[in-house]
């Protein structure tokens, strides 16, 4: 057993770990001085349309200062909705082959730790100048995606415009009014405000039902969170899912295809993101033989949203923990070159063939290339890179992709152990996360703290509910071990 460690002290555990990962946490001088320098026109002009005067709106993170996106709605005389999804511009402030677009594609991610963020792009940048930030005129690139009455969704403009965030606003917040738990939150207190969230809450449930038609999965999955107080991590919090995020999340989706959709439409190359036919289908099968479902042979995705929706209807308060066992069985996706007539594979658990990432260039480099591709289309311009150069790229950010995850993990990790440093010897419930060559991992149901299993973990397999004992922890490397003591489980000694 080790000491708990401080804040700022999991703060530098997260820097290290970033470092031991490749990424570059701290942007070089020149990247510095770059974004010191940085400004950006906005006035409307040949090319770029004013939008100022819509009622655009915002919602996200409570904290969150890196905004990518803005949304807004009109009601059709068919009883169709316009949406138009305003992604901030990005490439506008970052030249290709700049010293910021050098850094940018180095680390190729922002990553979130939940106890510091390390970000793609200076915060002069992210934050600000490239943030579509309440208040003030932005540059965007806006995607229209139109919500027939009876479902079907079409997918139409593309252009790029001056925006304002008239309303920044939280989930949190957004979610509860939506869901009837609390009142309109300020910022969305005006009549105009509050008609838009109305018609996008509509135009979300439109998208989706035609997303689960398609045999979209609906997930529900853990993302534990520290919490400090003092100085000490004192608990772990869990994200949860509400129909404000459900709304940006169904809007991303259909922005992300649309994007996807005008590229191939204008014989251009892109950056795919791909989530193919899960290797592990087997063991997505035998979890839905528990509760007497039957899935085929062969993987199939709207097959498998139906025994989700039926676990979600049958067990809500349960079938966030399958739902995390089924992602893990799916495993991560990656990015594929796109080239036109050529399908690399669809997204599997989206049931969607053309998917892109571009709505978060602040945060994700492949979208901040995507941009590029699709501002040089608008244009009428060459594209900037060649299939090569795609190809180059889609494989770096995936592998930067997965290094963010271990970062992640990691800080997690090594908050959790903090966590749990004083209750050695106590019993938790738990489920199986992982069993991989490097050994077999679980997660406690409380706290949702993840460990490795180093006893009772012959025979264990992703989704199996078991009960852990602590066995020790190690602060200072993150790790939490446990033993499997389910009655019935045979301990071997500790290795």
């Amino acid at each position: 057993m080790t000491e708990p460690l401080a804040h700022s002290e999991i703060v530098e555990a997260a820097r290290r770990a970033a470092i031991d990962n490749g990424f570059e946490p701290d942007p070089d001088p020149a990247a510095l001085a770059e974004a010191a320098r940085a400004t950006l026109d906005t006035s409307p002009r040949a090319g770029i349309r004013d939008t100022r005067d819509l009622p655009w709106s915002s919602i996200d993170n409570r904290e969150t200062r890196d905004l990518d996106q803005l949304e807004w709605a009109e009601e059709l005389p068919d009883g169709g909705i316009r949406l138009w999804i305003a992604i901030a511009d990005v490439e506008a402030a970052v030249p290709r082959g700049s010293a910021l677009d050098l850094h940018a594609a180095t680390n190729s991610t922002s990553v979130y730790t939940g106890i510091a963020i390390f970000p793609m792009l200076p915060e002069k940048l992210s934050t600000d100048l490239t943030s579509l930030v309440a208040d003030a005129d932005r540059l965007a690139v806006v995607v229209e995606t139109i919500v027939a009455k009876d479902g079907s969704v079409s997918h139409g403009d593309i252009f790029r415009a001056v925006v304002r965030n008239r309303a920044k606003m939280a989930y949190e917040d957004v979610g509860a009014w939506l869901e009837g738990h609390a009142p309109i939150p300020g910022a969305a207190a005006s009549a105009e405000m509050t008609r838009q969230l109305t018609l996008q809450g509509e135009a979300a449930k439109r998208l989706k039902e035609q997303r689960l038609r398609n045999g979209a999965l609906e997930f529900d999955t853990i993302e534990a969170t520290p919490v400090t107080r003092d100085g000490r991590v004192v608990d772990l919090t869990i994200t949860h899912k509400n129909k404000a995020r459900d709304v940006i999340e169904d809007f991303m989706i259909a922005s992300n295809i649309g994007i996807a959709t005008y590229l191939e439409a204008q014989g251009r190359s892109g950056i795919r993101r791909v989530v193919r036919e899960p290797k592990r289908w087997n063991r997505i099968v035998e979890l839905a033989a528990r509760f007497d479902y039957a899935l085929p042979a062969d993987p199939n995705s709207l097959a498998l949203a139906g025994f989700l929706a039926s676990r979600r209807s049958a067990s809500p308060e349960s079938f966030t923990d399958l739902s995390t066992s089924v992602v893990k069985l799916l495993g991560p996706g990656e990015y594929a070159l796109d080239r036109p007539g050529r399908d690399p594979g669809g997204h599997f658990g989206l049931a969607a063939h053309d998917y892109t990432h571009a709505t978060a260039p602040n945060r994700r480099y492949a979208d901040l290339v995507t941009q590029r591709l699709v501002k040089a289309a608008l244009a009428g311009e060459p594209a900037p890179y060649d299939d090569a150069a795609l190809e180059a790229i889609a494989a770096h950010c995936t592998e930067r992709e997965d290094a963010a995850r271990k970062v992640e993990r990691s800080t997690r990790k090594t908050a959790a152990a903090s966590l749990l440093h004083d209750r050695v010897g106590q019993r938790f419930e738990g489920i199986v996360t992982g069993v991989t060559k490097g050994g077999t991992f679980a997660r406690l149901l409380s706290p949702p703290a993840e460990g490795r299993v180093l006893r009772g973990e012959s025979g264990l397999d992703v989704g199996d509910h078991v009960t852990l004992e602590l066995l020790g922890t190690s602060v200072e490397k993150g790790f939490i071990d446990l033993a499997n003591v389910t009655a019935g489980a045979t301990l071997q000694p500790s290795r």
